[in-house]
């Protein structure tokens, strides 16, 4: 199965790319989905997240305690990179495991961190979706109703968007100025050819 990673920084379009691929019946495992439904789910993340953030890493009713979490990464790198580093393995097993599932052409699987981790490792292919920083911002402060330094800060917990354009196989540009459906379309026909498919049948 050829697995296509998408992915860009916060507020490119990534998911709306993602969904596009969905209509041309291109299964899409979101990552960032998945990851949220694994910490309660994978029962060796669910333990390993315990013997190091305590038990009450987890209401009494089996959900994640956000509140617990968040108060212990939210100010610190080094426990924010230890829970990614316990839930980032989890969620690549499980979409290597819902990729065998799938029965078409090729998937995808869309992750705002694929460069910063370990996933761009386990996919054939990546897909930058771009957009200018500008853009971006103006992009997440209407989406999230949050004001600039609060996007910055998202945005500086991520690779440079120069260093992923010059790691992907494909760009494509949401930047308002050029058309997203005919790119997604263009890139499909490649990935089918790659994946031996002919288009069409």
């Amino acid at each position: 199965m050829l697995i296509i990673g998408i992915t860009g920084g916060i507020g490119s379009g990534k998911t709306t790319v993602a969904k596009l691929f969905t209509l041309l019946g291109i299964p899409v495992y979101s990552a960032d989905d998945a990851a949220k439904e694994i910490m309660t789910k994978d029962a060796l993340l669910v333990q390993q997240i315990k013997d190091h953030f305590g038990p009450e890493a987890y209401c009494a009713d089996g959900s994640l305690n956000r509140k617990h979490i968040a108060g212990i990464v939210f100010n610190d790198k080094d426990q924010l990179e230890k829970l990614n580093a316990l839930v980032h393995p989890a969620t690549i097993r499980d979409s290597k495991t819902w990729a065998e599932q799938q029965t078409a052409p090729y998937v995808i699987k869309e992750a705002a961190l694929m460069f910063e981790t370990e996933s761009f490792h386990h996919v054939d292919k990546v897909i930058m979706v771009y957009a200018p920083q500008a853009l971006r911002i103006h992009r997440v402060m209407q989406r999230d109703g949050v004001d600039r330094n609060a996007v910055l800060a998202r945005m500086h917990k991520q690779l440079d968007e120069k260093i992923k354009l010059k790691l992907a196989d494909y760009v494509i540009y949401n930047d308002e100025q050029q058309m997203v459906i005919p790119q997604v379309l263009a890139l499909h026909e490649q990935l089918l050819a790659l994946a031996g498919t002919t288009p069409g049948l």
